[in-house]
């Protein structure tokens, strides 16, 4: 049976972030992921997970200054102090939420620098950071994520990402694999999933609907096919739903657009 994960950055809006834990439990979630922890204490976090039953099963470390436009500095020169450190910060929170994956953006492609050198400082930055990450038992994960959400940013396909894991040469360097993300940039899901989930790369899976990244069973993406797909293909891992519930504006929240997880769960 698939394990499906509530996004916290993305569901549950209509409720403060330290709340939201609950509602996902209650919703029949077992676990959860999301973006940033670091507004909060470890300690606070973890109290929220022992108090419902949850697992923590992802976040990011921190992307520099996003509020400034900044998503991630895995690939920007003169940043390396700042990774170090987001890095061990992250580690940190790891090791208190019990969490097992550990996202690193990329960042966004720097002008006049060729795509050549910041992907060897890419590809020696994260190995630095699974070679640390791997004395925690934890691994990290690298996500492509399209351009017409993130304009520039570095890291945007399937065959990249796959290839950095190669490059990198770490047992603990997994892809996340957004099903939304793969389809806005390069389409034929379904065929990526077969070709790249038995290679052992694929650490972590993301959904949402398709274009408008709303609930799953809304927009051109058929996830009842695509789940059909994963559990042919024995994928074991978590499916983190990192969506915009649009059916939970409604009364009811987030909670009012699950209609899709029900019989999954």
């Amino acid at each position: 049976m698939l394990q499906f994960a509530a996004n916290l950055s993305m569901l549950y809006q209509e409720l403060d972030f330290l709340d939201r834990f609950k509602a996902a439990a209650t919703d029949g979630f077992k676990a959860v992921e999301y973006l940033f922890p670091y507004d909060f204490k470890a300690v606070d976090i973890a109290e929220r997970l022992n108090a419902h039953g949850l697992q923590q099963v992802l976040f990011n470390a921190s992307p520099g200054n996003w509020t400034a436009g900044e998503r991630g500095l895995a690939c920007l020169l003169g940043r390396e102090g700042e990774f170090c450190q987001s890095i061990d910060q992250a580690l940190e929170y790891a090791v208190t939420l019990n969490c097992p994956r550990i996202h690193v953006m990329a960042g966004i492609q720097a002008e006049g620098h060729s795509y050549e050198t910041l992907m060897e400082l890419y590809v020696q930055r994260l190995r630095w950071a699974c070679k640390l990450a791997a004395k925690k038992d934890v691994d990290i994960l690298i996500e492509p994520i399209n351009t017409r959400d993130m304009p520039g940013f570095f890291l945007h396909r399937q065959d990249r990402a796959h290839a950095v894991v190669v490059a990198v040469d770490m047992p603990n360097l997994k892809v996340q694999m957004d099903l939304y993300h793969c389809q806005v940039a390069e389409g034929d899901v379904a065929m990526k999933i077969r070709k790249y989930v038995p290679t052992g790369h694929v650490g972590h899976i993301q959904i949402a609907g398709s274009p408008a990244r709303h609930e799953p069973d809304m927009g051109e993406l058929h996830y009842p096919y695509l789940f059909q797909v994963l559990e042919e293909l024995g994928y074991v891992g978590w499916i983190g739903c990192e969506y915009r519930p649009l059916r939970g504006a409604v009364p009811g929240g987030t909670s009012a657009g699950l209609q899709w997880l029900k019989p999954l769960v």
